[in-house]
């Protein structure tokens, strides 16, 4: 009777054992892919994951008053070079604050590896990563995982967030980006002023240039052509070829006087003389300004020619001189500058991680792999030949 109990007491035992076994074995996917994972997740982000504090900022590139609709050579140029809005200067902002160089510069300011490899952080998610060196490229991966920029289109302003392990580190890390962006700016700034009074300069030195071969090919006309200011010159020769002309007439008219009170009269002869030497006086005074291929008249085109060169060329020297000295007055102010709407702020609460979503998160992916995998189960065996 005891044996029979006891037998019977085994056999309960192990038909319970089979069915255990069994139904593990018929939810042993389920239990792989949804449970394990969701009970882990729920250990790591209800009891292990640290604390994350997040520090914004905001600020907004700005252009200095009066400057927007001018068209000052300086803010041509502040436009010829990609540099024309306050708009395109906070995307450099966000494309530097991302860039391998600001984690550079930061760290120069602020230890970013003892930050990230906070005591503060749970092994899982403290620098170093798991199966992850530590190098600078790896650094740089986790910084932009914590560092994270974006305008805001409703009110134009750019947001800055950075993540750390303490409300300190995140504010020290978001102050060290801010105070770097703005110095990226005066950098800019610096650069595009410094260009645009590098190219002035250039202006003014070729302009100089222009004034210094129009004098000197100037010069070597008057030289070559043994004139000083032909305009000039031909008034002279005009001036005593008209005296001249003044004085054949009044020889003339006294030839004529005397032919007709004393035709033989002993003087005519001297007298018809002297008319003929100012004749060809008069001839050769007209032919020292217009007629011939040496004359003063076919000099003056060239000479004018030249002469409005060098006219053009001082005045172009002056509006060089102009534009450097506006570039350089500008240069003063800044072109533009970095306002700060809202500071770091110093969190006093952590708001990552997000405990409860995450689970959640966890477990409804879970359920979706482990949906999907059944399916494809399914559909595979449907679709197997039958023996």
């Amino acid at each position: 009777m005891h044996h029979d109990k006891e037998l019977q007491r085994h056999i309960e035992a192990t038909g319970t054992e089979n069915k255990l076994v069994a139904l593990i074995k018929r939810w042993r996917w389920f239990t792989l892919v949804v449970v394990l994972p969701s009970l882990l997740a729920t250990l790591y982000y209800g009891f292990i994951a640290a604390d994350i504090y997040v520090s914004e900022s905001r600020f907004v590139i700005k252009a200095p008053d009066g400057q927007g609709g001018g068209g000052s050579p300086l803010t041509s140029l502040l436009q010829s070079t990609g540099l024309g809005s306050g708009e395109e200067q906070a995307s450099e902002i966000l494309g530097y604050v991302q860039s391998r160089d600001a984690l550079a510069d930061l760290s120069e300011r602020v230890d970013v590896r003892a930050v990230f490899g906070s005591a503060h952080a749970d092994f899982v998610s403290r620098f170093p990563l798991i199966f992850q060196g530590d190098s600078f490229e790896h650094l740089y991966k986790y910084y932009n995982s914590m560092v994270s920029t974006s305008p805001d289109p409703d009110t134009g302003l750019t947001i800055l967030e950075v993540k750390a392990y303490t409300p300190e580190e995140a504010q020290s890390l978001n102050l060290g980006l801010l105070n770097l962006s703005e110095d990226l700016v005066n950098r800019l700034n610096r650069r595009v002023n410094s260009q645009a009074i590098t190219e002035a300069e250039n202006r003014v030195a070729a302009a100089q240039q222009r004034v210094r071969d129009a004098r000197i090919q100037l010069g070597a006309y008057r030289n070559s052509s043994e004139i000083l200011d032909p305009q000039q010159q031909g008034m002279g020769v005009l001036a005593v070829s008209n005296e001249l002309i003044s004085r054949e007439a009044a020889l003339r008219a006294q030839l004529s006087e005397m032919r007709r009170t004393a035709p033989n009269h002993p003087s005519i002869p001297a007298l018809q003389e002297r008319i003929a030497s100012l004749s060809q006086q008069i001839a050769s005074q007209t032919g020292r300004a217009v007629g011939t291929p040496d004359g003063l008249a076919s000099k003056l085109t060239e000479y004018e020619n030249l002469l409005v060169e060098q006219e053009f060329a001082t005045q172009v020297l002056t509006a060089a001189n102009a534009s450097l000295e506006q570039a350089r007055a500008e240069a003063l102010q800044q072109q533009y500058y970095l306002e700060r709407v809202v500071e770091p702020n110093l969190p006093d609460a952590a708001i990552l991680p997000n405990r409860l979503k995450s689970i959640l998160g966890v477990v409804l992916a879970s359920l979706c792999i482990y949906l999907i995998g059944w399916m494809l189960a399914v559909g595979v065996r449907e679709h197997a030949p039958e023996d």
